[in-house]
């Protein structure tokens, strides 16, 4: 790396409108900046109007005269600047906030400095600074706080302490001093020196204009630093919602919420009893022959879209895409009181859902879709498997006796099929178990390929013959 390209590197570090060296690409960070940015400007216009506003209040009962109506246009030119930053503000680097940032701090210093024009007071310039205005830069400082970054917060320290010194010495230059007055003064005092320099109307007193940038510089660090940690946690939080955006894509909302309350619960490997869903489109290989490409991949994502609803409406867990089906869980990560009855209630409602889009796919001119569901309750074992690269897994009997339910629905002709140990445990449950499995016809002793023993089974007869 080249001196002028190492040189450029360092000076970018503090740069005062570049943001913290996140991943801006991340649409989640980009929100969580843009949404603080936006509420911090909101905040920080809205206070300082109200600090004007008492501030204008505040100069009336301590200068009850008309020459006051200076401050007051200072007061608003103010207010419509922030109006105007509040327009301009964005997230990164913006040359035109910055520019009115610097406008802002310049309409205070030459509000404070410049002699009143509808004054006729002929006290001396230096008497301007004995009013102590400078107070009045503070709320400037405090309302950045609220919008800008750290560095930003800094800036402002920076050129206020900038901006106010060159002030008071140009002033100190060009001010005209009443003649006599300091020596009589510096006469009648001749024994306190110091307080003869205080009582002085001619003098600026340069320590305490010294004083005066050295504390608010110090004040604007200290900000600064707040601001860099608050700004950490912020990319943290929007962290945290990238990785519950995550989490919901493959839990309903309610087990995100108890994933992100606990510390690695996904990692135990453990024994559950828990419902397993399949759901599959019938003749979905007989359907895609000939047929667009992009046409297959739109109907596949229509299907897939209506029932992972379903499956995170009812509670449950998808657990994976089979190409044109899914398998869903319910009763993972954490059982449930509910886990069968909120599976046959699902396998009901996908049933609704696919045959409100064949009404609108019949409308449409376009083929109807038909599904076949099927639905076990049984134990399993829960866990991560991996190493790097970690997957959640379901794994046992209930899984391959739900696949293969799943699969007798083509010769049973059948929509949904649910095993006798969910209709079991749905009367356990006493959750509406007779509304559950209204419409199905019991099979008993039906002989399940790759199942060892005949089971009793549960059929809901509504699929037509392919």
């Amino acid at each position: 790396m080249s001196d002028t390209t190492a040189s450029q590197s360092r000076f970018s570090r503090f740069f005062v409108t570049r943001p913290d060296p996140v991943d801006l690409d991340n649409k989640y960070t980009e929100a969580a900046l843009e949404r603080h940015k936006r509420e911090g400007l909101e905040l920080a216009v809205r206070a300082r109007w109200i600090a004007m506003g008492l501030t204008g209040i505040l100069l009336v009962f301590l200068n009850p005269h008309w020459e006051v109506l200076w401050y007051h246009f200072i007061l608003l030119l103010i207010c419509a600047n922030g109006w105007l930053i509040r327009r301009a503000g964005q997230v990164g680097q913006s040359r035109t906030e910055l520019l009115l940032i610097f406008v802002d701090l310049l309409i205070m210093t030459l509000g404070m400095i410049v002699p009143n024009p509808f004054s006729d007071d002929v006290r001396p310039l230096a008497m301007q600074y004995r009013f102590d205005n400078f107070q009045y830069f503070f709320i400037i400082l405090a309302a950045g706080t609220l919008a800008y970054s750290w560095r930003t917060v800094v800036a402002i320290g920076s050129w206020t302490a900038m901006m106010w010194t060159v002030g008071w010495i140009i002033a100190w230059w060009v001010a005209t001093p009443i003649p006599g007055i300091s020596e009589r003064v510096a006469e009648a005092l001749a024994e306190y020196p110091d307080v003869a320099e205080l009582m002085d109307p001619n003098s600026f007193m340069p320590s305490q204009r010294i004083q005066q940038v050295v504390v608010f510089i110090m004040v604007a660090v200290t900000l600064g630093i707040s601001m860099r940690r608050l700004n950490r946690l912020l990319m943290t939080n929007a962290g945290l919602e990238r990785e519950r955006a995550n989490l919901s894509r493959y839990f309903s909302p309610n087990v995100v919420d108890e994933l992100s309350q606990n510390d690695e619960p996904l990692k135990q490997v453990r024994k559950e009893s828990i419902a397993v869903l399949f759901i599959d489109i019938v003749g979905f290989t007989k359907y895609a022959a000939g047929r667009d490409p992009y046409e297959v991949i739109e109907v596949l994502r229509g299907f897939h879209a209506r029932m992972e609803t379903e499956v995170f409406r009812h509670h449950g867990t998808l657990d994976k895409y089979l190409g044109d089906g899914l398998m869903a869980t319910f009763g993972t990560p954490v059982p449930t009181p509910l886990d069968a009855s909120n599976a046959v209630a699902c396998a009901r409602d996908m049933t609704r859902v696919i045959n409100q889009w064949n009404t609108d796919r019949r409308r449409a001119g376009e083929p109807e879709i038909h599904v076949g569901i099927g639905v076990h309750y049984g134990p399993v074992v829960l866990g991560d498997i991996g190493a790097n690269r970690l997957e959640f897994a379901v794994i046992g009997d209930a899984v391959n006796v739900a696949a293969k339910l799943e699969a007798l629905t083509r010769v049973k002709m059948a929509q949904v099929i649910l095993s006798d140990e969910v209709c079991s445990q749905l009367t356990m449950e006493g959750h509406n178990a007779a509304t559950l499995t209204e419409g199905f016809e019991k099979l008993p002793g039906q002989t399940v390929r790759g199942v060892e023993h005949p089971m009793d089974i549960w059929v809901m007869r509504t699929l037509p013959p392919i």
